[in-house]
């Protein structure tokens, strides 16, 4: 009579296992690896520890061993019907692969010619023969019809391909992504059936331009939603191809579209200043800097002053224009570049200018909700959107301060040279904001949430404003020179918008210079518009990527940028 170890600390269950040398580990595996005759013939002998002596296991314990080893033998034969399975089906797959090279795909020449056209065009070719070039986005087996979904960069089509043409080599290893051309006739789907633009390519002839790699380089395997941000970054130009992404740049264009449309209905001209400078804008800290033929110049941080120089030729001018900010901030609202459309008004006060943007934000989001279009891609983005409604509010700086500390939000303390103060814990001491602090991002972007409706926020104290803006004369002996200045706050992002009116005295332009230590010899064109005819000017810029998040409701602008370039990311 065989006898049979298991020790339960040391034991290990695997098969040939089970002698005094090498016991098993549990009672239910030695008796799953008996023969089913054997089990009540075999002696089992079973221990706790490598201290305890073997004994007889217990009634209820080889009667629960008996139900566990009955499980074990179910796995046993589910595996082993798996395994067949698998083992049939890629023998019926070798086979089916080795039967498709036989097959090759003729186009017949009989049939009606096809018209080639992109996939938006495509509506008024239906029950005609069409050839259509694109990506395979999805495809799908279905016994022996293959479903492919291609994407041609105007959008989507459902083809079917049915008996010889999805019988060949190439149809059997076909993979995402591959370039493809198909022919076929082009065919409405049934009622109660759905499928891209309500119509179906019933292909006869198609053929691979571009194939694209399976297994480990498989797209599928590159991309999914869980990958790193790192990955996804990396991988920027696969991740332009799915379609939130993709959906996102769509809207992008429409939005600059419309608002050149806006502004064109508004009399303003576009103009496309330079990007590289010898003047800065909003502070020397931020700028990029580089050697142009050996002189010293920088990468533009605003295009505003050049915007200034053609009220008097062209009159109310803007650009869509790159900015740049060497500004090490990792902020989900930050970029290094990002496309900056800015606009200067000539003859206008500060209320003309404030009424300006907001006409400006809203006929925008207006022309994109009345466009069929891009209201889609809004309502897939963003399904809850609503356009923001007027008049805006207006918030004074100081009313500002007032509301955060009414509503208990404050700020971190800093030292003189600007640095957090913290407590014996390390944890930053938190204070009440007071007239003078530069409001956080956090703090504006919290009241505005709470507000919930876009904010005008205005007359920001002059030193935490450029040097250009012009002031606001002083009430009083008592408070800080504020300035005619503003934000434009939406919910969910923040300021999206930053704007003021512009000095226009020559002389308090060049005693701004002064104040803060900048050299108005590189200026000298700028200066010479206050000395050739001034007027009250102002204007403001409106970042692209930032309206666009709050547009398509993105949880950051790195989504709203074709690349994005942010501290570090300079790839691909």
């Amino acid at each position: 009579m065989p006898t049979i170890y298991i020790d339960q600390i040391s034991g290990v269950d695997a098969p040939g296992n089970g002698t005094v040398d090498q016991p098993h580990q549990t009672l239910a595996f030695a008796i799953f690896s008996t023969p089913a005759a054997e089990v009540d013939t075999t002696t089992y002998q079973i221990r706790k520890s490598a201290e305890a002596g073997y004994d007889d296991p217990t009634q209820s314990a080889t009667k629960k061993a008996k139900k566990d080893a009955q499980g074990l033998e179910k796995k046993r034969l589910k595996a082993e019907a798996e395994e067949k399975e698998a083992r049939e089906r890629q023998e019926r797959r070798e086979k089916r692969l080795e039967e498709s090279r036989k097959v090759v795909l003729v186009e017949d020449h009989s049939l009606p010619k096809s018209t080639k056209s992109k996939i938006v065009d495509l509506t008024g070719l239906r029950d005609q023969r069409v050839r259509v070039s694109g990506w395979v986005h999805r495809r799908r087996d279905q016994q022996e019809i293959l479903f492919i979904v291609l994407r041609d960069g105007t959008g989507y089509l459902q083809a079917v391909l049915t008996g010889q043409t999805n019988k060949t080599y190439d149809a059997i290893t076909l993979q995402l992504e591959a370039s493809v051309e198909l022919t076929g006739t082009l065919k409405a789907v049934p009622e109660g059936q759905k499928a891209p633009g309500g119509h179906e390519l019933v292909v006869d002839y198609w053929k691979i331009l571009g194939a694209a790699p399976g297994a480990d380089d498989a797209f599928t395997n590159k991309l999914n939603e869980q990958s790193d941000p790192s990955i996804l970054a990396d991988l920027r130009h696969l991740v332009l191809r799915g379609e939130t992404a993709s959906n996102v740049l769509r809207l992008r264009s429409a939005l600059l579209s419309a608002f050149r449309s806006s502004y064109a209905a508004h009399h303003l001209l576009e103009v496309t200043p330079p990007c590289l400078v010898q003047t800065q804008v909003e502070g020397g800290a931020t700028l990029f800097k580089l050697d142009y033929y050996g002189q010293p110049a920088f990468l533009t941080q605003s295009s505003q002053l050049y915007l200034e120089t053609c009220l008097p030729s062209l009159g109310d001018v803007f650009c869509v224009q790159e900015s740049f900010r060497a500004e090490n901030s990792h902020t989900r609202r930050h970029l290094s570049e990002y496309t900056h459309l800015e606009a200067e008004l000539a003859f206008i006060t500060f209320d003309d200018l404030m009424t300006h943007i907001e006409a400006i934000v809203c006929e925008t989001v207006d022309k994109l909700l009345e466009n069929p279009h891009s209201a889609t891609l809004i309502k897939s983005l963003n399904p809850n959107f609503t356009a923001p409604a007027r008049p805006f509010k207006r918030m004074a700086y100081s009313e500002a301060i007032v509301w955060l500390n009414e509503h208990g939000i404050q700020h971190e303390a800093e030292d003189a040279d600007g640095n957090a103060i913290k407590d014996a814990e390390g944890k930053p001491v938190m204070v009440p904001h007071a007239i003078g602090d530069d409001i956080a991002e956090a703090a504006e972007r919290q009241m505005t949430d709470i507000i919930g409706t876009p904010i005008f926020l205005y007359g920001f104290p002059a030193e935490l404003k450029a040097f250009y803006m012009q002031k606001i004369p002083k009430e009083g002996e008592t408070g800080p020179v504020c300035t005619e200045s503003c934000d434009l706050l939406m919910p969910g992002v923040g300021e999206i918008v930053g704007g003021s009116m512009r000095i226009s005295d020559m002389e308090e332009l060049l005693a701004a210079y002064k104040r803060e230590g900048i050299d108005p010899a590189p200026y000298y064109w700028f200066t010479d518009q206050r000395k050739y005819g001034t007027c009250e000017h102002g204007g403001y810029g409106l970042g692209v990527e930032r309206f666009l998040a709050w547009l398509a409701n993105r949880y950051t602008v790195r989504e709203c940028s074709l690349y994005p370039r942010w501290p570090g990311r300079v790839t691909p």
